[in-house]
């Protein structure tokens, strides 16, 4: 018997209907040239004989006690393949949206807390000869940064790599000292600051009046109220869509100082104003974004240790004006990095965890309808394969992440490289955020008027 640790048994703690608490991801795949029509009949085939399972892909809450649940893991001996690894075929006309439909379905069901927490869905019948994995595995057993470096690792760069690998049968990789990526580690930075709060308590004062006071760093719970800071029910909607890389990268050339992430954070600023705007709910302050960081500098990048960074965005989406908008964004993460930066480590730490305590509140019954949020919406950019990727000759053509809506957080947009390629996945409450695939258009015009705006 293996007990579950406080941070995973936050997760399964948290979960009920109208919050399941799993990570996923949707890869779209294209067939290798001259490929028969039993190429994902045979790969089916293949996968379903990899029936050895690494012990994160057979555990699942035990019930101990008579009952009691959540205390500790159960490890299945044998794993029901044929229950956790499905197959499934679109309706006509077979587009990529009746794809993300199948998509959303899956992603707002639960797990069987009687059987291993992950499934695995090959997805045929796209009218253009592609097809898609969907995967979703409970955040108790992986992050969702862990469980995207598990899915590259079945990938290959080679397009003439035939050897089978899947997430469930790779053993893990041995620890090399490097840190941690800070996404990874951004969940359960919440869950660790109470004893590096506790470990730096005679400066704690010092600290806010350096960091929250001196330094005006953006605080949580100063946020507007929008629709997305409501109670959620348990459907869910996905969105997702690919922008060429180099589009984002031209209009941070154009601007001194500014970052991939800073014109990203523009361009979903300029999304989500647009898409209010629609739904008559701008309001007259700024949105806020939660966004994890790297607060290292360019002499810690190989540096051991742990350096995560959550930092609290002013989205600027009370302003019209694109550029503006984007100087606005890249001032506010550039001060509040700074922050971080001149602050000791654990101190750093406590500080992102304090930022991101409000996520944790959220599960405290009526919390959400009484108080301000603490941020509007949650934007993360996950590290991906900087490189074209295969898996059994097909080529990864997307590569969606899939995160979690919750209470007070109704909208998550999370988004990942993949080649040339910055792929974004949405999730929203289907309640909550009505016609959310009209953000992918929003996204684009958002984008674009960002390039007329630098003259690109």
């Amino acid at each position: 018997m293996k007990l579950i640790s406080p941070t995973d048994a936050m997760f399964l703690l948290g979960e009920s209907r109208e919050h399941p608490m799993h990570v996923a991801g949707l890869q779209l795949y294209r067939p290798p040239e001259g490929a028969g029509p039993e190429f994902v009949t045979d790969l089916y085939e293949s996968i379903a004989k990899c029936d050895e399972f690494q012990p994160t892909f057979r555990k699942h809450p035990a019930s101990v006690l008579g009952g009691i649940s959540n205390v500790s893991w159960a490890f299945d001996d044998e794993v029901d393949i044929d229950y956790h690894l499905r197959r499934s075929a679109l309706p006509r006309p077979g587009r990529v949206r009746e794809l993300l439909e199948l998509t959303s379905r899956l992603h707002g069901t639960l797990l069987d807390r009687h059987r291993p927490l992950w499934e695995a869905y090959l997805v045929e019948g796209l009218h253009d000869g592609r097809f898609g994995v969907y995967t979703k595995i409970h955040h108790s057993l992986l992050d969702g940064v862990s469980a995207q470096r598990l899915m590259i690792r079945t990938l290959s760069a080679d397009p003439d790599d035939r050897e089978v690998r899947v997430p469930w049968a790779l053993p893990p990789r041995q620890r090399t000292g490097t840190a941690p990526n800070p996404a990874s580690a951004l969940l359960r930075t919440v869950t660790g600051t109470a004893g590096a709060v506790a470990g730096i308590a005679p400066s704690v004062v010092s600290l806010a009046k350096a960091a929250l006071i001196e330094q005006q760093l953006t605080l949580p719970f100063g946020a507007p109220k929008t629709m997305f800071n409501v109670p959620i029910g348990g459907a869910r909607r996905c969105a997702a869509q690919s922008w060429p890389l180099e589009r984002i990268r031209a209009v941070k050339a154009a601007l001194d100082g500014a970052t991939v992430n800073d014109v990203v954070l523009a361009m979903s600023a300029g999304a989500l104003r647009a898409y209010l705007l629609e739904q008559q709910a701008l309001p007259e302050n700024p949105l806020v974004a939660m966004v994890p960081v790297s607060l290292r500098g360019e002499h810690e990048q190989d540096a051991g240790g742990n350096m995560v960074g959550t930092i609290l965005c002013n989205l600027a989406t009370d302003v019209a004006d694109p550029i503006t908008r984007l100087e606005t964004i890249s001032a506010s993460t550039r001060d509040n990095k700074k922050v971080f930066a001149e602050l000791p480590r654990l101190q750093a730490l406590a500080l992102s965890g304090f930022l991101m305590s409000g996520m944790a509140l959220s599960v405290v019954p009526g919390l959400v309808s009484s108080t301000p949020p603490p941020f509007n919406i949650v934007i993360s950019n996950v590290p991906g394969a900087r490189e074209p990727m295969y898996w059994q000759g097909a080529r990864l053509d997307g590569n969606y992440p899939l995160s979690i809506a919750l209470d007070g957080q109704a909208l998550n947009i999370t988004l990942t490289n993949n080649a040339d390629n910055l792929d974004f996945g949405l999730v929203g409450c289907r309640r909550s955020v009505p016609h959310l695939q009209r953000l992918l258009g929003h996204l684009e015009d958002s984008l674009a008027a960002l390039e007329k705006a630098v003259g690109g």
